[in-house]
């Protein structure tokens, strides 16, 4: 009996090794791609290999944005099976929540796909990758890091969590700096650990570097003494643009308030960039547009005489006025001491269209086509010209409304005497060469509008404090009142200072606007104007321009001797 039953199970022992056997046989043979199939899909995988953003730099080659490597993590909920202390475990490491971890994980358990964490160090990385949870994977990545954070943010933008540009020069120029993932195939355990490398479909491209046209040296003077300004005056916000008269170029676009872009959770309020977007009425900055279209007739100099008396007077139920009464003052008193009332009565006095003809010109009105983000266009309309009081008020400065870099645009064409240039934020690779140049006024015109400008700056003018020690400076400050409800508002200013400097062989054009200062102080010539001068005294120093100051004097001397 032993016996058979010894037998029994060795025969049917070997039966099922032979039909093992032959099913081994079968599926090696018949299912042999179906098999090999299954099993690549277990554990052969393709790799995004990510692309790195191009390194945007300023003029003179400092670094603006980098991008530094940093790992996603990731899982897929639908095999991921971690206990209460794998996952404390794993959200100590990458500092989540464990709650948020096991709410996720249980919110996308059919997904095969989840994010975790994304853009943690290497330092963290590795210890994820140590700690050999199942099914918890790191993925490489690349994020953006802002050198000079909020010093540059508002020109050189942002990226989002997926390195894409959503703000500033980042967002203008994405295509540029994007460059073009890869991809290779890779071989993993069942923990999902990569074992090898088995081919590559494409290794990535590289995006292109970008040259901005801004200097993080004027950058860092204009951003430092705005904000000052800003806090000091209590002021809602300001704006500062200052441009390279040879060839256009922007070499610093600063704004109050600003944001870190290394870190931009709860800072969307400043993220605005106010020197493009926001257009306000620019006031007596329109000034010397207005003495250019009464040069342009023939019939005006800066000698010529505007009667002012008595200080005021009516355009319809408009008044007119003047601080005090000037009399009968020159073209070059009435720009140098801001009348109202004498600029009121030139326009009145010049054809319909004149200054509106000039202000277009000047490109006031023009969408500038920088490419940044958000670039307003202003308020420039002829339709109501045929009122004398639209006319007038025109002439100093409402009834229009610009952005600090168009009224910077417009004081250009001074600056260049009378050339219109295109404005760029990419640094130009034969500067002074600009191909887009256009002649709008005649140079000597100009040439006398910027001397009548320079009184400004001079004793006697509204804006002493723009002055710059050594240097020569053309400029006109604004203050104008902001629309409220129930009309034009007293309490309410925008103080505005737009300047060239030097005069002799203008440099800088520098536009300043204050928004809403309210410590006391509203006027352009003790709000913004100050700041003009201390950008412009420390910008003409690290560019190397020399003084001009020194040479008018000499100049005036010989002419005076010679008489």
């Amino acid at each position: 009996m032993t016996a058979w039953r010894h037998y029994t199970l060795l025969v049917l022992f070997l039966s099922a090794v032979v039909g093992l056997c032959v099913r081994v046989v079968y599926l090696g043979v018949s299912d042999r791609d179906f098999l090999q199939e299954q099993g690549d899909a277990r554990s052969i995988r393709t790799e995004t290999i990510p692309a790195m953003r191009g390194v945007i730099y300023d003029r003179q080659g400092e670094p603006l944005a980098v991008s530094t490597p940093v790992f996603a993590v990731w899982t897929d909920p639908s095999k991921a099976q971690l206990d209460a202390d794998a996952l404390a475990e794993l959200a100590g490491l990458i500092d989540v929540p464990a709650a948020r971890l096991t709410e996720r994980m249980r919110t996308h358990r059919d997904k095969e796909f989840v994010y975790l964490k994304r853009r943690v160090s290497w330092a963290v990385a590795e210890q994820v990758r140590n700690a050999r949870l199942n099914h918890i994977y790191l993925q490489p990545e690349y994020r953006r890091y802002y050198p000079a954070a909020e010093t540059t943010a508002h020109i050189v933008g942002v990226t989002n969590i997926d390195d894409e540009g959503i703000e500033g020069s980042e967002y203008a120029f994405q295509e540029v700096l994007k460059g073009e993932h890869g991809s290779k195939v890779v071989l993993r355990d069942r923990q999902g650990t990569n074992i090898r490398d088995l081919s590559y479909n494409g290794a990535p491209e590289y995006g292109q570097d970008l040259n901005l046209s801004i200097d993080l040296r004027l950058q860092f003077l204009a951003y430092r003494e705005l904000k000052s300004a800003v806090t000091s005056h209590q002021a809602k916000s300001g704006s500062l643009v200052m441009l390279d008269v040879a060839s256009g170029e922007i070499l610093a676009i600063v704004n109050q308030p600003s944001y870190n872009p290394n870190d931009i959770r709860e800072q969307l309020s400043g993220m605005r960039n106010r020197a493009i977007t926001d257009a306000y009425e620019p006031g007596s900055t329109m000034k010397p547009f207005t003495a250019l279209a009464a040069l342009e007739t023939g019939r005006y100099s800066g000698r010529s005489e505007i009667e002012t008396a008595p200080g005021f007077f009516h355009i319809g139920k408009k008044l007119v006025q003047d601080p005090v009464n000037r009399g009968a003052i020159t073209l070059a008193e009435a720009l140098q001491k801001s009348s109202q009332v004498a600029f009121a009565k030139i326009a009145l006095d010049l054809e319909e269209q004149a200054v509106f003809d000039v202000i277009r010109r000047a490109g006031v009105g023009d969408f500038l086509g920088t490419g940044l983000p958000g670039e307003t266009m202003g308020y420039l309309a002829s339709a109501q010209l045929r009122y004398p009081v639209v006319r007038a008020s025109l002439a100093y400065g409402y009834g229009l409304s610009l952005t600090p870099l168009q009224l910077a645009h417009a004081y250009l064409t001074l600056a260049t005497l009378g050339e219109k240039l295109p404005l760029s934020v990419i640094a130009q690779t034969d500067r002074g060469r600009n191909p887009g140049r256009e002649r709008v006024f005649d140079r000597r015109i100009a040439r006398e509008v910027l001397a009548m400008m320079e009184g400004v700056t001079t004793e006697g003018g509204t804006a002493t404090t723009a002055a710059v020690r050594g240097y020569r400076v053309a400029g006109k400050t604004g203050t104008a009142r902001i629309v409220g409800p129930q009309g034009y508002n007293d309490e309410r200013h925008v103080a505005w200072f737009a300047g060239v400097v030097p005069v002799s062989d203008p440099k800088l054009v520098m536009v300043v606007v204050v928004n809403e200062p309210k410590a006391g102080l509203s006027g352009g010539g003790a709000v913004a104007a100050p700041v003009f001068s201390r950008v412009a005294a420390r910008s003409l120093r690290l560019l190397g321009v020399l003084p001009d100051q020194r040479m008018a004097a000499r100049d005036s001397g010989r002419v005076k001797a010679a008489g």
